[in-house]
């Protein structure tokens, strides 16, 4: 998106430290500067890090101005100078968003859930593209900076956003939805990711239902008809409600469903829509759920049925979900983004379902789960009644021996026979990421 430099100062009531000029323009913004692009708009957030230390490496990288909260000397770029940085990118989110209004119209989706958010996003935006200019956000970017960003990243000529929305607690679903203002929510699961924070599963469904509480009257709620806690959001909401899943009441009903050797799901789509089939080409059953999502919100945005199919059977989800790599003796499945018991079963389902000799699964801990022992030694069993080895990465949790350095992961799969599926599955924190990159040999 082209942002008006003169404009939005006036709109944050920035100091302006170099010249902006009346036509001086940024083309979106980043708080990254290791991924600015050229003519970017580069936010400096004060967080764990502060982002003024890397404005100069950010115009290093070609940003076209800054947003920063003290003047950076040696800056050769406008500085747009406010008061806190992280609120005046929710202002910029803000005024992005009514500048698209217009031609986005109703296709405004909202996205979230404890499990299956980016996946459902990415088909989501796949879909959509089939016939419209979609603006969406990348990767996992679902939080109070990520939702602005997506938002000002999206194309001049957008047609349709997805946004995917995150939560760690009460209100910030409800806090994201007022800037989004969603006009279809769509709700994924409710599991146990965060559930420590909120008091339980049931408080998880708590600060998800803030999405279709948020939504207007003529708006819609998509809902999971495979999970009870998410139709009972039916309840909650005074938009439209309709239903995905394998359930026999489902609007948009999965059946037929079976995985090949690759761990992909082939199923059929029954809808008062249309009805049709198609065959993933990312692994796991769940998948399934998940593009199932896409062709129903794709329905209420005027995508056929056939169409939506077509674009789901090409979606290539985002990185580190579910995502397969070739090696020398067999696949390696990359799911390590991020993990909780939901999540991480499905991930071993799909694991088990794979044509392989031998099947390992290098696991590392769940965070912020309720009853975490217990959690961790279920799926420590499950793995044990799928025939899946289980190497634990930095926990003990598992009630396995741990193995505490990449290196050592990475010699014990080394040695692995040919033919041979490695799953590669923990949260965050566990940086599993940096096995994907021994194995592969980055």
């Amino acid at each position: 998106m082209r942002i008006p430099l003169a404009e939005v100062a006036g709109v944050l009531h920035a100091s302006v430290v170099g010249e902006v000029g009346s036509v001086l323009v940024a083309d979106g913004v980043s708080y990254d500067s290791r991924q600015v692009l050229p003519g970017n708009l580069f936010v400096a957030i004060v967080a764990q890090r502060d982002g003024h230390d890397f404005v100069l490496d950010a115009v290093q990288s070609g940003a076209a101005a800054v947003l920063v909260s003290r003047e950076v000397l040696g800056c050769s770029v406008p500085q747009l100078v406010v008061a806190d940085t992280s609120v005046a990118l929710t202002v910029l989110g803000k005024w992005a968003r009514e500048y698209v209004q217009p031609t986005v119209e109703n296709r405004v989706i909202g996205i979230t859930g404890s499990v299956g958010k980016t996946s459902t996003k990415d088909f989501i935006a796949a879909v959509l593209r089939s016939q419209f200019a979609v603006g969406a956000s990348e990767k996992s970017l679902n939080n109070d900076q990520g939702v602005p960003v997506t938002l000002l990243n999206a194309p001049d000529a957008v047609r349709a956003l997805v946004v995917e929305m995150g939560m760690r607690g009460f209100g910030e679903i409800a806090r994201l939805a007022e800037l989004v203002e969603p006009h279809i929510g769509v709700i994924t699961a409710v599991g146990e990711s965060h559930s420590e924070r909120v008091g339980g599963v049931d408080g998880v469904a708590r600060a998800k239902a803030e999405l279709v509480e948020s939504l207007p009257t003529s708006g819609f709620a998509v809902l999971n008809a495979d999970d009870a806690r998410v139709v009972a959001m039916r309840s909650k909401t005074s938009a439209k409600a309709f239903t995905y899943g394998i359930a026999a009441n489902a609007d948009v009903r999965i059946s037929d469903l079976v995985l090949n050797g690759e761990g992909c799901a082939s199923f059929r789509i029954t809808s008062q829509w249309g009805n049709g089939s198609c065959t993933l080409t990312v692994p796991g059953k769940h998948m399934a759920s998940n593009a199932a999502a896409a062709v129903l919100v794709g329905a209420l945005c005027g995508v056929t049925v056939a169409d939506a199919l077509r674009a789901v059977e090409h979606t290539e989800v985002s990185p580190m979900r579910m995502q397969v790599h070739a090696l020398a003796n067999g696949i390696l499945l990359d799911d390590s983004y991020n993990a909780s018991p939901t999540s991480m079963a499905a991930a071993l389902h799909t694991l088990a379902s794979m044509t392989a000799e031998h099947r390992v699964a290098v696991l590392g801990v769940m965070a912020e789960i309720s009853d975490t022992e217990m959690q961790h030694r279920n799926i420590a069993q499950l793995a044990q009644d799928l025939g899946i080895e289980v190497i634990a990465f930095q926990t003990d949790l598992y009630g396995l021996a741990s193995s505490n350095t990449y290196e050592e992961v990475h010699a014990l799969l080394q040695k692995r026979s040919a033919n041979t599926a490695i799953l590669l599955k923990g949260s965050r924190v566990a940086g599993l990421d940096a096995v994907t990159q021994l194995l592969l040999g980055n």
